[in-house]
């Protein structure tokens, strides 16, 4: 195992654009927003107001924090970029929008949200997989809502889909500051993704 490359300056936040149907979704994003700005460390997100987006971008900025929205064309059109960010920058489409998020940080976390949240997630994860790079990712797991996905991981390792290495390697943590610093102690797993094939 292998440490991040980086020390956590930074941290990439893929959330909802919703609220989801529970006040806990938005107290446990706002606490983490809060807890990454505590600890000095400069929160990189999607950059609008919208649901979670929003709610951990305010609590970052409320305790002094710095935040870096990173926003694509179509949304900045629409009027969604969030006006007290530190700073902000316009993406030309969602893929040079992800790619410019994951330059920015040094790690990762996912709080619960929809499609567009659970795809930035498993793209940092398969690009740590393949080696591409070895930033540490998590899940904020509020109301167990990531429990569905660490069974999942669990059933494609015992299927012979994935090595136990890679079915746990994503943190899945409800707390806060746990999670943050099981991130800061993160490895990344040093095997390959093929399983019982000669050559690879």
């Amino acid at each position: 195992m292998q440490n991040s490359t980086t020390p956590l300056r930074s941290i990439a936040v893929f959330s909802g654009s919703n609220f989801g149907g529970s006040p806990e979704y938005t107290e446990q994003a706002r606490a983490l927003g809060s807890e990454i700005a505590r600890r000095g460390i400069t929160l990189v997100y999607g950059g609008t107001t919208k649901g979670l987006m929003g709610v951990v971008a305010d609590a970052a900025l409320a305790q002094g924090g710095e935040v870096i929205g990173v926003i694509n064309q179509r949304l900045f059109d629409r009027g969604h970029l969030h006006p007290g960010l530190s700073g902000h920058e316009v993406a030309e489409n969602m893929r040079m929008r992800k790619a410019r998020m994951s330059d920015l940080a040094d790690a990762f976390i996912a709080l619960p949200g929809g499609l567009g949240t659970l795809e930035e997630l498993f793209e940092v994860a398969t690009l740590t997989q393949l080696g591409d790079h070895s930033k540490a990712f998590a899940c904020l797991n509020v109301r167990q809502f990531f429990e569905p996905l660490r069974a999942l991981l669990g059933h494609a390792q015992q299927e012979g889909f994935m090595k136990v290495e890679h079915a746990e390697m994503i943190i899945i943590e409800s707390d806060p500051g746990q999670l943050l610093d099981q991130l800061a102690e993160w490895r990344a797993p040093t095997v390959t993704k093929w399983i019982d094939q000669p050559g690879s």
